[in-house]
């Protein structure tokens, strides 16, 4: 059959308020043009993130009823420690309350000034808790990852030549850890093949480097790597992402995203010395190591959910309705960044609202219009999220694409509702010289774009 349906029957469901135009005009300007300051129920299709958004499914809502809730040693624990060791083979296993706790952790014991920790492209949290602890995040990206229209089959690769050169030049003492995030979600969730986690792992390996996975998207990034990767066809996703962790030394996980929960995070090591240091930190911070800051039932529906993401058929119908909103995109012209990757389909704002220059934040004006005329709320993925100004002589600097992320929860939304996205999406395309671009009036320190207010500029 042609058609892929969703492996899954629907068993609850939860209202959606259909706004007005005029509901949303005003949600939009209360909230300075920032979607992030919207309320939930003055969105009709949310699309900010994949992240703790996704539907559990009737086994995970089982395993909250028989969440063990004791302080210590639950069971909970064990059969949650038994199948992230199943999975990923690492002899130690910490749960945080989400990925950016992981984050922290792993940072605050390995960063610190004067350090650099490399990657291929490091999302939001994670350049954060890195700059937070006086380290500096490099991304080093191969070149084709940052070109909208190139269809290389795994953008997400770090650049083998470009590590060697930041090692050269620096030396491996400054370099900790390096970073490789599957899939790639600032570079438009492109998936890293396993030639170049080898290859990356080869070469910090020769230099006393630890590689650490950020495998939010691992389930995805193995089931592209099937799809894409000459050689890996005939093996199944649960091998491919096992080979992963396995040429890695360590991971920080959101089970937010392929562990299908609301709420959850995963610390994995194979250093015994850093493991030790990290189970005092987490005590310290998030809880005792066999909960780590999560009830019984979070630590239940994690071990069912990343036992279901690696079912086949729940893959293909992820990877594919995922496809099915770009490739109608392209169809209608609106440009996106391509191919399609794992969780989300990118519009290029840059080609987008080209009269709208970059430094007016054209991303942020195709949100706030996606919002107004459609009630979708996204996800600006630019110079909102990753620009940056000189403290010293207020000069922005910008990152090479700007972006607008349509993330699509898991196991959440019909064929009905891509449609409607995609119907929104292709009205404000053809209205694109309507967009007004933006100024902000007010710049938070750290991670700007949650919590940043915008006004809106006069007419082009």
């Amino acid at each position: 059959m042609k058609t892929i349906i969703e492996p899954f029957k629907i068993k609850m469901v939860e209202p959606i308020r259909l706004t007005t135009v005029a509901e949303r005009e005003s949600a939009l300007r209360r909230a300075s043009f920032n979607v992030f300051q919207v309320p939930a129920e003055d969105v009709i299709i949310d699309l900010l993130t994949d992240s703790g958004t996704s539907a559990m499914s009737s086994e995970q809502w089982a395993g909250m009823i028989r969440g063990d809730e004791s302080y210590a040693g639950a069971r909970s624990w064990f059969r949650f420690e038994a199948e992230l060791r199943r999975l990923t083979g690492m002899p130690h296993i910490l749960p945080t309350h989400q990925g950016r706790a992981s984050e922290r952790i792993l940072f605050e014991l390995v960063g610190g000034p004067g350090k650099v920790i490399p990657g291929n492209n490091h999302f939001d949290t994670t350049r954060g808790n890195i700059e937070h602890s006086g380290a500096m995040a490099v991304d080093l990206v191969i070149d084709e990852g940052t070109q909208p229209r190139c269809r290389h089959p795994f953008k997400g690769n770090l650049d083998p030549a470009k590590l060697t050169r930041l090692i050269a030049d620096i030396g491996p003492e400054r370099i900790p850890v390096c970073v490789l995030t599957v899939t790639n979600n600032t570079g438009g969730g492109q998936p890293v093949s396993l030639a170049n986690i080898r290859e990356v792992r080869d070469i910090c390996r020769k230099h006393g480097i630890a590689l650490f996975l950020d495998a939010a998207r691992f389930a995805e990034n193995a089931f592209l790597i099937k799809l894409r990767e000459p050689g890996q066809e005939q093996r199944t996703a649960r091998e491919i992402a096992r080979e992963m962790f396995d040429l890695a030394d360590g991971a920080t996980i959101s089970a937010k995203k392929d562990g299908l929960v609301n709420i959850g995070g995963v610390l994995l090591m194979r250093d015994d010395d850093l493991a030790r240091r990290a189970d005092n930190l987490l005590i310290l911070t998030e809880g005792f190591v066999t909960y780590g800051g999560l009830a019984g039932r979070d630590l239940e529906a994690m071990a069912q959910g990343f036992r279901e993401v690696l079912d086949e058929d729940y893959l293909r119908y992820r990877i594919r309705s995922v496809q099915y909103l770009g490739e109608r995109l392209l169809e209608a012209g609106v440009p996106i960044l391509e191919p399609p990757g794992g969780h989300a389909i990118y519009l290029d704002a840059a080609a987008f609202c080209p009269h709208i220059p970059v430094e007016q934040f054209p991303g942020q004006a195709l949100v706030c219009a996606l919002y107004r005329y459609a009630g979708i709320r996204a996800v600006e993925i630019g110079s909102v999220m990753f620009g940056r100004r000189d403290p010293e002589t207020g000069q922005a600097s910008h990152p090479p694409m700007e972006l607008v992320r349509l993330a699509i929860p898991r196991r959440v939304y019909t064929q009905s509702h891509i449609d409607y996205v995609i119907e929104a999406t292709v009205h404000v395309f053809h209205s694109r010289n309507e967009l007004r671009g933006l100024r902000m009036i007010e710049e938070p320190p750290v991670l700007r774009h949650f919590t940043a207010r915008f006004a809106e500029l006069g007419a082009p």
